[in-house]
């Protein structure tokens, strides 16, 4: 079974209370389809009232989300929606996610002693000479 993730907005025509039962709704269509929910987050209403928006992850066999993704197209109260497919996170990726992306690397010369900051001036007439 793969990790998804599911997103999706709600009509503002509903009640909260309504909005709560039709994300229940929206599980049990994925526990029809043989899926098994991890995280199901709650209903929150956003940007001034203009929808409800909620995000879970489940796990599904993914010969099954082709029909689960034609029972949400027929729901006319979801105005959008997007499924992601998570990957495994490992060890190895948690521990890589908390190292820094970029490392400062420090300007080392030929006899392993730093270099100096070079003018502008400098580098203007050395690309010169190369160019000519």
């Amino acid at each position: 079974m793969k990790l998804y993730e599911l997103t999706y907005l709600i009509s503002p025509e509903l009640s909260e209370e309504e909005a709560k039962e039709f994300s229940q709704k929206t599980s049990s269509l994925i526990q029809e389809e043989k899926g098994i929910l991890d995280v199901v987050n709650p209903v929150i209403r956003k940007k001034q009232n203009q929808f409800y928006i909620t995000t879970l992850n489940f796990r599904f066999e993914p010969g099954n989300l082709k029909t689960f993704q034609k029972k949400l197209d027929a729901e006319k109260q979801i105005l959008r929606y997007m499924i992601l497919n998570k990957p495994k996170i490992s060890s190895k990726t948690k521990e890589a996610r908390t190292k820094p992306i970029i490392k400062p690397i420090p300007l080392i010369g030929k006899g392993g002693t730093e270099q100096k900051k070079v003018e502008l001036k400098e580098i203007e007439k050395k690309l010169e000479e190369i160019l000519e």
